[in-house]
Order: C-alpha cells, then sequence, then structure tokens
C-alpha cells in the first residue's frame, strides 16, 4: 500500500476507482443523498489544500459542475464567492464567509473547523461560514459541528471497507478473495 496519497490523487484526477480524500467524499455523499446535483452548476471551492481543496474541486469537475478555486488571497473573493451556485468554504479562518458573499438560494457547504473563546471563556466550535448569517440566504447549509465532519467519518469508514475488500480480492490480508464476509 502506498503511504501517500500521491497514487489516489492520480485515480480521481483520471476517473478512476480509488481511495477518496474522507472530507471532500462525504461533501459529494451529502450532496447526493440530498439529491443536489452538481451538473450544470457553478461551484466555488474556497480553499486550495491537498485534503480538502483540490480533491474537492476534481470531484465537482467530475460531477460536471464549472469550478473556480479561491482562497484567502483571492482578489475580490466576495464577487467570486456570490458567482457560486454551490459554495463550498476549507478556507480554515472562522466565519470567513459572510452573507454578503453568498448568491441567493446557494447551496452552502461549511468544511471548516473553528475553536473561538467566547466572552464568558467558554469555547465553541463554529466554521468558516457565519452559519447564523447566511441561514436564511441560502437554499441549503451545513453546520458546524454536525455537518462535514460527521461526513468524514462515514467516508473513512467506507474507504477502509473499500480498501480492505481490494486486499481479499488480490490475495492479501491473510485472505483468498472474495468478500471478507465470508
Amino acid at each position: 500500500m502506498p503511504t501517500d496519497s500521491t497514487p489516489n490523487l492520480g485515480h480521481l484526477v483520471r476517473s478512476e476507482p480509488g481511495l477518496r480524500s474522507c472530507t471532500p467524499a462525504g461533501v459529494m455523499r451529502l450532496m447526493q443523498e440530498y439529491n443536489l446535483a452538481a451538473a450544470g452548476k457553478t461551484a466555488v471551492v474556497v480553499g486550495r489544500s491537498i485534503l480538502v481543496g483540490k480533491p474537492l474541486a476534481l470531484m465537482l469537475l467530475d460531477a460536471n459542475a464549472t469550478v473556480t478555486i479561491a482562497h484567502s488571497k483571492t482578489p475580490d473573493l466576495a464577487a467570486v464567492c456570490c458567482q457560486a451556485d454551490i459554495l463550498v468554504a476549507a478556507v480554515g479562518r472562522e466565519r470567513m464567509i459572510t452573507a454578503e458573499m453568498v448568491k441567493p438560494g446557494a447551496i452552502a457547504i461549511d468544511v471548516g473547523i473553528n475553536r473561538i473563546t467566547q466572552p464568558d471563556g467558554k469555547s465553541r466550535l463554529v466554521g468558516d461560514m457565519d452559519f447564523e448569517g447566511i441561514l436564511p440566504i441560502a437554499s441549503h447549509i451545513t453546520p458546524v459541528p454536525g455537518g462535514i465532519g460527521a461526513m468524514t467519518v462515514t467516508m473513512l469508514l467506507e474507504n477502509t471497507v473499500w480498501s480492505w475488500e481490494q486486499q481479499l480480492k488480490s490475495g492479501g490480508a491473510g485472505g483468498s478473495g472474495g468478500n471478507f464476509l465470508n
């Protein structure tokens, strides 16, 4: 088994089966479960990391969305975001995406998770989007916590099962091939 993500990213680029980065795969699965088609939509991914932003952009592109990758240094980021039918925040900055940056009716997907300290000294988790401000504008929005994080765990389990099945099919992992439930 490879120890880095390079071969898996290559499979993703070529639209071949393989392990997928869990968080982007969770975003795509969540959209699938809610019948939120990416085809023909304009998607903006704010974040360019190798684990989330870039793989998610490729997955959205593979789902026939027109994709723009933006980041914290994108000039006039608000204008770029306002073009999005699907807006994904994966930039790692608390509440960076505000209501003014969201097109009415857009799908708003918050991948970020940031711990903030409240005035009373207690901490809580918030996303990269201003959830309360965007809620009345977006057609759909994911909460933080309780949104994409749970999907990331789900996709990790799916990757684990898929990987084990591939090992068994190849006769590896002590198996003789076939379904590991036999």
